[in-house]
C-alpha cells in the first residue's frame, strides 16, 4: 500500500466517524448512521475523482465503502460513551482534515496536474465531506462557521506541500507536511479561537 492510499483510507475512516456522530446527535437509525458515514468519508474523495476523470475510490476499491459502514456500526453503539459528541466531532474531523488534503492534493500531484489543480483537490478532498455532512444534517457547514479557519487551513496545507517538494522533501514526507499544517492551523482555531476577518454591514450610501 503506498503512502496516499493509506492517507486516503485514514481520511475515509475518521470522516466517517464524523459522519456517524452527527447522525448520534440527530438520533438516526443505523441506516442513517451508515448514509452519513458513507457520504462524509467518500464525499471529498468521490469529487476530487470524478473531477480528475479517475474511478471513484469507492467503486475501484469497495473496502473504502465497507471501512465508512463499518466505522458508523462503531459508532452506533459507542457513542452514548463520548462526554461531548460535538467537541468529539469538531476533533477528528480536524485530523481528517488534514490527511484528507494531503492525499488529494498528492494524488493530483502523482497524475501531473498544475500547482492551482493540486491546491484546489486537496481543499476539494478535505472539505467536500464535512459540507455534504453539515448540509444534509441542517447544521450551519463548518466550513462556513463565521470567520473560524477551516478551508484556509486545507488552503495552507496543500500550498505547504507544493513548498515542501520545492525544497526538495520527497512526496511522502511532502504530503506529512501538508497534512500537520492543515491540523496545526485548525487547531490553533479551535484552541486558540484564530479567526479571519468576517465582513461587517454597514448603512448603504
Amino acid at each position: 500500500m503506498s503512502f496516499l492510499t493509506f492517507l486516503d483510507f485514514a481520511s475515509v475512516l475518521v470522516f466517517a466517524l464524523t459522519g456517524a456522530l452527527v447522525a448520534s446527535r440527530a438520533q438516526l437509525d443505523i441506516v442513517g448512521f451508515a448514509f452519513m458515514a458513507a457520504l462524509t468519508g467518500l464525499g471529498g474523495g468521490t469529487l476530487r475523482d470524478l473531477l480528475l476523470d479517475r474511478t471513484p475510490i469507492w467503486i475501484a476499491d469497495p473496502t473504502y465503502l465497507t471501512l465508512a459502514c463499518g466505522a458508523a456500526v462503531v459508532v452506533f453503539f459507542t457513542a452514548h460513551l463520548l462526554e461531548s459528541r460535538y467537541r468529539a466531532i469538531l476533533w477528528l474531523d480536524a485530523a481528517a482534515l488534514g490527511v484528507a488534503v494531503a492525499a488529494g492534493a498528492g494524488i493530483a500531484l502523482e497524475l501531473g496536474q498544475s500547482t492551482v489543480v493540486v491546491v484546489v483537490m486537496g481543499i476539494a478532498t478535505g472539505c467536500a465531506g464535512g459540507l455534504m455532512r453539515d448540509v444534509v444534517a441542517n447544521e450551519v457547514p463548518l466550513v462556513l462557521k463565521q470567520g473560524e479557519l477551516y478551508v484556509t487551513c486545507a488552503l495552507l496545507g496543500s500550498g505547504m506541500l507544493i513548498v515542501s517538494l520545492q525544497v526538495g522533501l520527497t512526496p511522502d514526507k511532502a504530503a506529512l507536511t501538508g497534512a500537520i499544517v492543515t491540523f496545526s492551523s485548525r487547531a490553533g482555531s479551535l484552541l486558540l479561537g484564530w479567526r479571519l476577518p468576517v465582513y461587517r454591514a454597514r448603512p448603504p450610501k
